[in-house]
């Protein structure tokens, strides 16, 4: 029985669909098939309610055709990550899935309180982290709550396996690591980034994860003279550094949505001579991208573009149109919507019954602006 997610597992979930849901899977750079929605676990309270409503909800996203969860250690204080694992042992157990054909996500960086945040984090991180010697205090930044640290990072692996009940993570990603670069010299952020490369290389060599990315809010959007900025070009060349040309480094993920257009409208990114947007210069440089944050944590669901409701008149929700507009913006593999509730699910994947659109009439959206 496999560990992970395969290409051929993951195909088969594709080929099991309805007919007119199998445009909406997209192959990665690994080889997996992914559902171009896919289900995130930011959004909720970290209470007992919301666990129940995300149990329904990633079982009525599961039945819409979405074979790809993300989630994070720190997300609910733990309690994403421990949700979706009891949900995906209900559902490996009662045949409903097979673990092949899931592609499970996770992220580590920020310091994952359990289950409710302590009255002073320096003293938690100190207690958890510091004390113990998962890491050093000049290690750490953003007042104690982010740190990539090898022996942290490990630690962080083995709690989200813990969490997720799983033997092996499918894409493990360093979380928003501009939260170090902002706080350090270049060459000092350089150096722990090659430590972290090298800390998830053996943990793919150990089974632990199958792969690695950098899950990012504002490094591959920023101005390249912001402090924030980050190269993808150097972020390949430092993982070639540490695990040679076959590394694992294989994603990306970053928000794009109708109001923040900079992932694929500003070419901040350069490749040799040229200068291109980081979703095509994700892909030019053999990453996949994923898409995080395509309603704004749902403000999008209520706001409309009147350009956009004219671009697609067959969909009436304000939803769909925004996730329509993200999900068929070339380049992009998947977008992950942050969905709480079973009722969410229904409106957004709703669009899954649809193709997506011509990748022309996305880059004529842009032309006519």
């Amino acid at each position: 029985m496999s560990t992970r997610a395969t290409p051929e597992g993951t195909r088969r979930f594709a080929e099991r669909q309805p007919a007119a849901r199998q445009s909406n899977y997209r192959q990665a750079v690994d080889g997996l098939w992914l559902s171009s929605l896919g289900h995130g676990t930011y959004l909720g309270e970290p209470d007992d309610a919301t666990d129940h409503a995300y149990r329904a909800a990633f079982t009525a996203s599961l039945a819409h055709g979405c074979n790809v969860f993300d989630c994070a250690v720190n997300y609910r204080y733990q309690r994403s990550e421990r949700v979706l694992g009891a949900w995906l042992r209900e559902m490996f157990d009662s045949g409903a899935l097979s673990r092949d054909e899931v592609v499970v996500a996770t992220k580590g960086g920020f310091v994952p309180y359990d289950g409710v945040p302590p009255d002073d984090p320096r003293v938690y991180a100190y207690e958890q982290y510091i004390k113990t010697g998962y890491a050093k205090a000049h290690e750490f930044a953003a007042r104690y709550q982010h740190c990539i640290a090898p022996a942290y990072l490990e630690q962080m692996i083995a709690l989200s396996l813990e969490n997720l009940g799983l033997e092996c993570i499918d894409i493990y990603y360093l979380h928003n690591p501009e939260t170090q670069s902002i706080a350090i010299s270049a060459q000092t952020f350089r150096a722990r980034l090659l430590d972290a490369f090298e800390t998830l290389e053996l943990a793919v060599e150990r089974g632990q994860i199958a792969s690695y990315g950098l899950a990012t809010w504002t490094a591959f959007r920023a101005l390249p003279d912001s402090p924030d900025y980050l190269s993808l070009t150097q972020m390949v060349s430092l993982a070639a550094e540490v695990g040679g040309q076959s590394h694992n480094l294989r994603y990306v993920q970053l928000p794009y949505n109708l109001f923040m257009t900079e992932a694929y409208a500003f070419e901040n990114q350069q490749l040799g001579e040229s200068f291109l947007s980081a979703i095509e210069a994700a892909n030019q440089l053999g990453l996949t991208v994923m898409v995080s944050a395509p309603l704004m944590q749902g403000r999008l669901s209520a706001i409309g573009s009147p350009k956009i409701a004219a671009a697609f008149p067959e969909l009436r929700s304000k939803a769909q149109q925004a996730l329509q507009f993200v999900r068929s913006t070339p380049g992009v593999c998947t977008a992950l919507i942050g969905m709480a509730r079973a009722a969410h699910v229904s409106e957004n994947l709703a669009l899954t019954d649809l193709p997506p659109a011509d990748s022309a009439l996305i880059r004529a959206l842009y032309d006519r602006a």
